[in-house]
């Protein structure tokens, strides 16, 4: 396979407005894109990852911050947990490379959970993976639980491609509407060239950290971050923020693991600014509090 078969879907439970702030943290070119009633989609501008012709696993390798061979799925999956460690949705991270496809599953601090399927469809994960998802995601215990099981089982006309559509078809239940063209296995650059052409398409692009923490203290001050920002129970969470950022950012460089190393530095970021802001935009006369 080539790099044209790979691609991946970063799919957010919250607005726009509210992914934005964060998403300028990961340090990569994105496009930002409503995804539905309480959803958004990130598509990603560049390929962190490329093929030697090597086969899965082996032959993919990052452009990211540790300049090593990391497969699609690790890559992505580095993204969504720096996405929704520090926040309180969740990130769904749908990833195909021609000879698997999946997703990774990233929910605040708790540990992701993810399934993969080979290129014909073959399950390749524990069934239990499927049904924390749903708990996670929210989904109808019952209904939904039992069309995600199904996706778990045998079946032989059912690729792996076709897998990821039938998750996307039980999501629609819980809001998610991607927009036309954006579907799994496309490539990486039809990808980008659907989500450019969407009306509502926001570029994401690193400016520094300087513009990073101005757009975030932007969204803190429009109110989409400002209710959970202010009070005692905020400037722990600042607190635990910051000091799990920086042994995980030092955990990452010692793996050379880009998507930890981000993971890391937005918790950081994240945890100073809430920090900062308690000290000096209100923490004693907000009457919101803690926010939730």
């Amino acid at each position: 396979m080539t790099a044209t078969s790979v691609g991946a879907l970063l799919l957010c439970r919250a607005d726009p407005e509210t992914v934005r702030p964060v998403a300028h943290l990961l340090r990569e070119r994105m496009l930002l894109v409503p995804a539905g009633d309480g959803w958004s989609v990130l598509v990603p501008e560049g390929k962190p990852w490329r093929r030697d012709g090597h086969g899965a696993g082996g032959g993919v390798e990052s452009g990211g911050a540790d300049g090593g061979g990391e497969p699609v799925d690790r890559v992505v999956g580095g993204w969504a947990t720096a996405l929704a460690v520090g926040s309180t949705w969740p990130v769904l991270a749908l990833w195909w490379d021609g000879d698997r496809s999946g997703y990774t599953l990233a929910s605040g601090f708790r540990r992701p959970v993810g399934y993969i399927w080979l290129a014909d469809g073959t399950p390749a994960a524990e069934d239990e993976a499927m049904r924390t998802s749903a708990v996670r995601l929210g989904l109808d215990p019952v209904l939904d639980v039992q069309a995600l099981e199904a996706l778990t089982r045998a079946d032989p006309d059912t690729d792996a491609d076709a897998r990821l559509r039938g998750l996307l078809a039980v999501l629609t239940r819980a809001g998610v509407a991607l927009p036309p063209g954006l579907t799994p296995g496309e490539s990486a650059d039809r990808l980008r060239s659907v989500a450019g052409a969407h009306p509502e398409a926001e570029q994401i692009e690193w400016g520094g950290w300087r513009d990073a923490v101005r757009v975030e203290l932007d969204a803190v001050e429009s109110g989409s971050l400002g209710p959970w920002m202010v009070g005692p129970r905020a400037r722990a969470v600042a607190a635990a923020q910051v000091a799990t950022g920086l042994p995980l950012t030092l955990w990452g460089a010692r793996r050379r693991s880009g998507g930890w190393i981000t993971a890391g530095l937005v918790l950081l970021v994240q945890g100073l600014l809430g920090l900062a802001y308690n000290r000096f935009r209100g923490a004693g006369g907000a009457s919101g509090g803690p926010g939730r």
